[in-house]
């Protein structure tokens, strides 16, 4: 079943985004000695029927990036990474519904995953994400406010990406190199305006999921190098779970969508 939407209206709140912002102090991720205890740990603090669903995945193999980016003045696009390892990309967007168990399910699942933060979704609560990063996710750049980038000026374009690129870095502690465009909607402008940003690359997605349920745009099953979508909504166990029980099933094992650029 193809999905060709992103993110929608349905995933923000009902009223406004607080405008205040702060800056985060962050802990550092846990050293590879202690992963399985704090794996371990937040697996015994799930609910039990939460619990019985977190596959158990082997490491992920040393990345071998095949990715070739542009020479032009624009940002890579993707929707598949090109490889032949048996690995599969998890990537959280938006960030406006903080479900509060979603740092115990990356730390039970002990995999990594990707997060394309809008700038005005996480003002609220951005120390939220900065436990998020500390349990090993990646935040990278999903615009200030969200707007279909498709269409408009180079300028206004420029000041949503660059505008969340930095409003991130002054939060994490990280300035991102990736971009997903609000919707998956983009033209030549929004990748040119993503390498002057200084993002590497841009990216669609091969799979969707929303309300504990996959959607695949090609056939039934994750395939290798497939990035696949999902968001921060209410029901984000159900979602996480199915993503990874989906890759697991495929016989893959999710990997670091950053270690496969150059």
């Amino acid at each position: 079943m193809a999905v060709l939407a992103g993110c929608s209206g349905s995933d923000r709140p009902a009223g406004p985004a607080p405008s205040a912002s702060a800056t985060v102090t962050l802990s550092a991720p846990a050293v590879a000695a202690e992963r399985p205890q704090a794996r371990a740990v937040a697996l015994s603090h799930l609910p039990a029927n939460l619990r019985a669903r977190v596959p158990r995945f082997a490491p992920p193999p040393p990345a071998a990036p095949k990715v070739k980016l542009p020479a032009d003045g624009t940002a890579g696009w993707f929707s598949r990474i090109p490889t032949d390892q048996k690995v599969a990309f998890i990537t959280i967007d938006d960030g406006w519904v903080k479900h509060p168990l979603a740092q115990r399910l990356l730390e039970a699942a002990d995999v990594p995953v990707t997060l394309f933060l809008e700038a005005d979704a996480i003002r609220s609560d951005p120390q939220y994400f900065a436990k998020l990063q500390s349990a090993g996710a990646t935040i990278e750049n999903h615009t200030i406010s969200h707007p279909n980038l498709k269409g408009r000026s180079y300028a206004a374009q420029k000041h949503e990406i660059c505008g969340g690129a930095d409003q991130l870095a002054t939060h994490y502690g990280r300035r991102p190199v990736l971009f997903r465009p609000p919707f998956g909607s983009y033209d030549h402008t929004t990748l040119r305006a993503s390498h002057d940003c200084g993002m590497k690359a841009a990216f669609f997605w091969k799979e969707t999921t929303n309300k504990g349920k996959v959607r695949f745009q090609e056939g039934s099953a994750v395939k290798p190098g497939d990035i696949i979508l999902m968001h921060f909504r209410d029901r984000f166990p159900d979602d996480f779970l199915a993503v990874l029980q989906a890759i697991h099933r495929a016989g893959l094992t999710p990997a670091r969508l950053e270690d496969y650029l150059p």
